[in-house]
């Protein structure tokens, strides 16, 4: 892949990124959407900060293609009190999708270089040695890797819906589903479900896999409180709340279609109970005692044998995948709790 400048990082990927005529920010509130080129590829984030010289946490959302800047926002703008939030929608994902995504299947080391380029870019950008990353999902996909290469930037990791083992994480999902629905004599379901079950991770076709997803939305492992099903949970909230227009929509779900069909192989290839065993900042894990999405067992045993200058795990017993927004006020305070320890102001 080729880039506008900068020194490459050994793997023909370059860590160079570049914004359009924003200087530093110095002091004050900030509450704005910025272009920034990652790696070549022109992405988009958003700035929200009742001071920017505060901390910034950048928000790396679940997918590939599912950006969350509008219920982040929605429900942790609180943390812009005492923090900088920056959302950033990933390359083909959200406000950053263009049909030249689709010329080729994107790569996940691409996103880790995307996400190390702006990590470097925020720490120029607000005069900060150091950045705190909060991974979701896909986003812990990406975090991972990218905390255990360059740590150096990186000043505490927050995990929510952790990724550990791809294939595992897909069969005990699955699992659940199918039998959730006997339990439920969910005719549909069973028949959606029997004969398309995940090999090594992967599903026989995109329709089996969303045949899957809305099962789990429906049966409470993916959001505990909120059961309306797959597309309804995704949709009315765009609508509902800020951070996109309805002009935004059609290409957010393009990307979130094509990213989570083409890319999904090597999603799950990600082992990181094997390959990502001790990570060199501070972590912070925020689990839902019902995920079934990532699942909340695979979770709780990585975190157990990962080594780490400081971890401390949370439980939300009334969350599934996101407690972000499933119980945003006790995730609010776990995450300010846990920053106030390991982040030097």
């Amino acid at each position: 892949m080729g880039s506008t400048g900068g020194a490459s990082d050994g793997n023909g990927m370059s860590g160079t990124a570049g914004a359009a005529g924003e200087g530093a920010p110095g002091t004050g509130r900030a509450d704005y959407e910025e272009w920034v080129t990652l790696n070549g590829d022109r992405q988009n984030i958003a700035v929200l900060s009742e001071d920017v010289s505060n901390p910034v946490i950048l928000f790396v959302h679940g997918g590939p293609g599912i950006c969350d800047r509008h219920w982040v926002r929605h429900y942790q703008s609180g943390l812009a009190k005492d923090y900088t939030l920056v959302f950033w929608d990933q390359r083909g994902s959200g406000k950053s999708y263009t049909k030249a995504v689709k010329q080729s299947v994107p790569q996940v080391e691409q996103y880790i270089q995307d996400a190390k380029a702006l990590v470097e870019y925020l720490c120029e950008k607000f005069g900060q040695d150091k950045i705190v990353v909060a991974g979701h999902s896909w986003g812990t996909v990406i975090g991972v890797p990218l905390v255990q290469r360059y740590p150096q930037h990186i000043a505490a990791y927050i995990s929510q819906g952790q990724v550990v083992n791809g294939p595992e994480n897909e069969r005990i999902s699955y699992e659940f589903c199918l039998r959730e629905a006997k339990a439920a004599g969910d005719e549909k379901a069973i028949a959606a479900l029997e004969g398309n079950g995940p090999v090594e991770g992967v599903y026989p076709s995109a329709k089996a896999m969303r045949a899957q997803r809305d099962c789990l939305v429906r049966y409470g492992g993916s959001d505990y409180q909120d059961r309306s099903g797959l597309i309804p949970s995704l949709l009315i909230p765009l609508v509902k709340m800020e951070g996109y227009k309805l002009a935004d929509i059609p290409k957010y779900v393009a990307g979130a279609l094509y990213l989570s069909d083409v890319m999904w192989p090597q999603v799950v290839e990600c082992n990181y109970d094997a390959s990502a065993r001790a990570l060199g900042v501070p972590v912070l894990m925020t689990v839902g005692r019902h995920d079934y999405n990532t699942p909340f067992e695979l979770a709780e045993a990585w975190f157990s044998s990962l080594e780490a200058p400081y971890k401390e795990i949370v439980w939300f017993d009334d969350s599934a995948h996101s407690p972000i927004k499933e119980e945003p006020e006790k995730w609010g305070r776990a995450v300010e709790a846990f920053l106030e320890k390991v982040v030097q102001r």
